[in-house]
C-alpha cells in the first residue's frame, strides 16, 4: 500500500501538522523533531505528491529552470543538481528550454510562472544576466536565484551563486605561461554570456602580469560550440605567426580546435597545446584529454536551489541578506598541454 503522511506521523510519534512543517522546512521545528520525522520518511520511503499539494494549498511546491544553452552536458549537470535538491525538499522541477533572443521572452517567462504556479525560478546565463527578466519577476513578487559569472555581485543584484571565471581563466593562462608559451591564442564563447568576457579578461590579465602584450589577432570571436572551435583553430593556424598554445572558452570549443588541428596534421601537444574550461565529458573524451578548469555544475545548481528554498519556505525573511556562494573552477592539468620548448619553432 502507498505510504501516507499519516503513516509518517505515526512512525515518528508526532502530529500530521508537524510532519507537514518538517517537509516545508519551517524554521520553527526543533532539530530532534526534524531528525525523527526525516528518519521516519526515509524508513518508510515516503514520497510526497507535489502535484496534489499544489492543488490543495495556496503554496506552490514546484520551481522552474529556464535555459538557452547549446551545451547538453551543462544542462544535464544543472538538472541533476536541481533535482537532487528538489527531492530533498519535496519539490517538483519544471524544465523549460527557450530562446533568450526571442522578442517576447519576458512575457513568455511571466506566463510560465503564472500558468505553472511556480514557487520560484533558477536562472542561468544568459537569463541570469538580463535585467529585464529580473525586473519582471520582482514585479510579480516571484523568488528567483541567478547563477552568474563574477567574484562579487553587481550593485542591486541579490540571491546569486557566483562563478569566478576570471580567476580560473587567469590560472589556466598562467599554467601555459609557466610551460614557456608566449604566443597564446584565445577562442571566445558567445559574447552575450558574461562568462566569455570574464574568461577573456582573466586571460589578458595573466599575460599583462608577465609583461606580455595581447595580440589582437590571437583573440577569435566565436560561440560555445564544437564548430566554433574548428573554425577558430583554422583561422589561427593560417596566420603567418602561429600560436604555440590555444586557450578555448570551454571544452566543446577546445575539442573542436583539437579536431581541426588533427585535420591539419598538427600534433597535440607536441606542436600545439590546447586547454579548455569546465571539465565537461568533452575534456575526457578527446585524445589527448584536455587540460581544463573543473566547474562543478551539479553542485552549483544544488547550491542555487538551496538558496532559493531559503526564500520560498514559510515565514522566510525576504529581506535577510544571505551569503552568496562563490565557486572558483579548479585547474586540471592533462595531456593536451606540454612545455613550449618541445614545439616547432
Amino acid at each position: 500500500m502507498k505510504v501516507t503522511i499519516n503513516d509518517v506521523a505515526k512512525r515518528a510519534g508526532v502530529s500530521i501538522k508537524t510532519v507537514s512543517r518538517v517537509m516545508n522546512n519551517e524554521p520553527s521545528v526543533r532539530k530532534d523533531t526534524y531528525d525523527k520525522v526525516m528518519a521516519a520518511i526515509n524508513e518508510l520511503h515516503y514520497q510526497p505528491n507535489s502535484a496534489a499539494r499544489n492543488l490543495a494549498s495556496t503554496r506552490s511546491y514546484s520551481i522552474g529552470y529556464i535555459y538557452d544553452n547549446p551545451n547538453a552536458y551543462y544542462i544535464i549537470d544543472m538538472q541533476k543538481g536541481l533535482l537532487d535538491s528538489c527531492k530533498k525538499h519535496g519539490y517538483e522541477l519544471l524544465i523549460h528550454p527557450t530562446n533568450a533572443k526571442s522578442p517576447g521572452i519576458v512575457e513568455e517567462v511571466k506566463e510560465l510562472v503564472s500558468k505553472s504556479r511556480l514557487a520560484g525560478l533558477i536562472l542561468t546565463p544568459p537569463f541570469s544576466e538580463m535585467p529585464h527578466i529580473a525586473e519582471a519577476l520582482e514585479d510579480m513578487k516571484v523568488d528567483f536565484v541567478r547563477i552568474v559569472s563574477g567574484s562579487t555581485p553587481s550593485p542591486g543584484v541579490h540571491n546569486c551563486v557566483l562563478i569566478d571565471d576570471f580567476t580560473a581563466a587567469f590560472k589556466i593562462t598562467n599554467h601555459l605561461l609557466e610551460l614557456g608559451h608566449i604566443d597564446i591564442a584565445f577562442l571566445c564563447g558567445d559574447e552575450e554570456h558574461s562568462s566569455s568576457g570574464e574568461r577573456l579578461a582573466g586571460f589578458k590579465a595573466a599575460l599583462t602580469k608577465r609583461g606580455l602584450q595581447v595580440n589582437p589577432k590571437f583573440i577569435v570571436p566565436g560561440h560555445y560550440s564544437f564548430e566554433s572551435g574548428v573554425e577558430g583553430a583554422k583561422k589561427l593556424m593560417a596566420l603567418p605567426k602561429k600560436p604555440s598554445a590555444i586557450f578555448a572558452c570551454n571544452d566543446e570549443i577546445a575539442a573542436g580546435a583539437l579536431f581541426s588541428a588533427r585535420l591539419m596534421n598538427i600534433s597535440i601537444p607536441e606542436q600545439l597545446s590546447i586547454a579548455g574550461f569546465e571539465n565537461s565529458p568533452f575534456s575526457r573524451q578527446t585524445w589527448p584529454p584536455l587540460t581544463t578548469a573543473h566547474q562543478p555544475n551539479s553542485t552549483i545548481a544544488s547550491q542555487a536551489a538551496e538558496l532559493l528554498f531559503k526564500h520560498t519556505r514559510p515565514n522566510a525573511n525576504k529581506t535577510q541578506i544571505i551569503a552568496q556562494p562563490v565557486f572558483i573552477p579548479e585547474l586540471l592539468v592533462r595531456e593536451s598541454t606540454c612545455p613550449a620548448n618541445s614545439k616547432q619553432g
